[in-house]
Formats: C-alpha cells, structure tokens, sequence
C-alpha cells in the first residue's frame, strides 16, 4: 500500500468516527438514561458525572440576613445535551440533569465576602421522558424523572412523589420546561 494511500484510508476512518461522534452527541445520549435510571423508574446518581456530563452554570442561594450564600448548586448535563438544546430550543428524552447542592461557606477575602462550596447535602437527578414512560412511578411526571438524595446514598432516593417533593421548586419554571435555563448561559448559542 502506498503512503498516498494508506494516508487518505486513515484520514476517512478519522471522519467517520468524528462524524459518528458529533451525531452522538447532538442527537443526546440515550445511554446516559440507561445508567440512571432502571425498569421500574427508579433514578440514581450517575457515576463519574464530574467527567463525563457538562458543566451547565451554578446558582447561589443567599444567607438570610448576613453576606454570603448559605447554598452552592453545581449543575451538569448528560452528554450532548447542551448541544441538543441549543439546536432545538429543548432537552431531548433521555437527558440526565444533575444537581450538587453543597452548604455554603463564606470568608472576606482579597476580593471581598466570597462564598465557596462546602460540604455536599445531597443531590438532585432529572431525567427527560416525554412518554412518561414510568407511569406506575410516583417520581415521573410532567415529562420528566425526579428524584433527591442524600449525600451519604447516591443511590436510594428520599423522594415519594414528585408532585409533592419536587413541583413546588420548579413551578416558576413551569415555561421553560420545569428548568431555570436562565441561569444556564451555555445553554444559549455561542454561549453568551
């Protein structure tokens, strides 16, 4: 084989599985519910969330009555997700939201009051479902999964029901789908 050859054979398996690649992750990843979720709709935490999923933004919650915030949230989503939503102004089925909610810690620092993320609370996982395919399962609703869970059990939920546990929290959401995308500016195109 020549070396003209041999290249221009390597540079078409390169895009080849480039292109499967990009369709992979801008069609969603349906195997990021798999992992999640189980045949009776019941969710966990995804493992190695932190290196496979994408930094969505995070939110503040503020002290009541002093500087600082009492609450971090680290948001992520299931790969791609963002670039699904970007295209089609949605979350395809199958998306993986994960929420971190750590205690707040806040010190004066040489830029001011600065507030960090502490001690992990717990998580909260969201799974895009359209069909709601789990209709037996008091967690799916809405066109979505919705579980919370405690720090020390990434597995088993404290959630019962999600019209009563996870609604109310999302309810001025309702318009943009349940999430708060405002505070996502990678969600936007060219992510400003």
């Amino acid at each position: 084989m020549t070396p003209s050859k041999a290249t221009g054979i390597a540079l078409a398996v390169a895009l080849v599985a480039g292109s499967a690649a990009v369709l992979a992750q801008t069609s969603g990843d349906a195997s990021a519910e798999a992992k999640v979720v189980d045949d009776k709709g019941n969710l966990r935490v995804p493992e190695n969330y932190r290196e496979h999923y994408q930094a969505l933004g995070s939110w503040a919650v503020a002290a009541g009555g002093g500087a600082g915030s009492k609450q971090i949230h680290e948001v992520y989503a299931s790969p791609g997700a963002v670039a699904a939503y970007r295209k089609t102004g949605g979350f395809p089925d199958g998306t993986v939201l994960v929420k971190e909610v750590f205690s707040g810690a806040t010190a004066n620092m040489t830029t001011g009051t600065v507030s960090h993320a502490d001690m992990l609370k717990g998580w909260f996982v969201m799974v895009k479902d359209r069909a709601n395919s789990h209709r037996a399962n008091p967690l799916w609703g809405d066109g979505w999964g919705w579980s919370w869970f405690d720090a020390g059990n990434p597995l088993k939920t404290t959630s019962t029901d999600f019209k009563s546990d996870c609604l109310g929290c999302h309810l001025p959401a309702r318009s943009t789908d349940w999430i708060y995308v405002g505070g996502y500016p990678v969600l936007r195109r060219g992510g400003g």
